[in-house]
């Protein structure tokens, strides 16, 4: 059965509003994958969010000691598509908010779950849609998002961009990624990008 997630307040696309943001819901391939698909999602960007420039590379991050999340950092039409929108298939579809430091198998603080605003306009709706959701006890345990301000984002090596799509029968992604994929479609088949997108 699919957990319906209500979209918080203020969801409909505005175009005065910034079309960044940058989420860490575990592996950048899955979190990317699910995010390409979005009506209104220009380009997704996997990279590192949270430590130092030099710390900035996946031999580093893998270690769990350079303090960086995976993230995606996503651009958007704003007028097509809003940051609460996002935040509603982020906690329904691009992972499990309520694993701290970890999504399933993969475990350490680079698979941690963050949202870095890019302003307190998004901070403040972040923090406002955690509340609404852990007040309706949907999940079953608190949600353990992080929620602060981006300083810096890094690009990832350019062969993990768009991994997923150029690497559709690696193992993991038959086993992680396209399954959030497939949720995704039968969750909000409403958002998806169209063939004419």
């Amino acid at each position: 059965m699919v957990m319906q997630i209500p979209a918080p307040q203020g969801e409909q696309p505005d175009a005065t509003t910034p079309g960044m943001a940058v989420l860490a819901g575990g592996c950048f391939w899955c979190t990317e994958a699910v995010y390409l698909a979005l009506e209104g999602v220009t380009r997704v960007v996997s990279g590192y969010t949270g430590g130092a420039r030099e710390t900035a590379n996946y031999r580093a991050v893998c270690s769990g000691t350079s303090g960086h999340a995976e993230a995606v950092q996503i651009h958007f039409d704003p007028a097509r598509l809003s940051f609460g929108r996002l935040l509603q298939v982020f906690f329904a579809v691009a992972h499990d908010p309520t694993q701290r430091n970890r999504q399933g198998n993969d475990v350490g603080t680079q698979y941690r779950s963050a949202i870095f605003a890019v302003n307190a306009a998004q901070r403040q709706m972040a923090n406002d849609y955690i509340a609404e959701l852990n007040a309706t006890g949907m999940f079953g345990q608190p949600i353990v998002t992080e929620v602060s301000l981006l300083e810096n984002f890094y690009s990832a090596e350019d062969y993990h961009q768009d991994y997923a799509r150029r690497n559709p029968d690696q193992p993991y992604i038959c086993a992680v990624a396209l399954p959030k994929v497939e949720k995704l479609r039968h969750t909000f088949p409403q958002y998806l990008q169209t063939k004419e997108s």
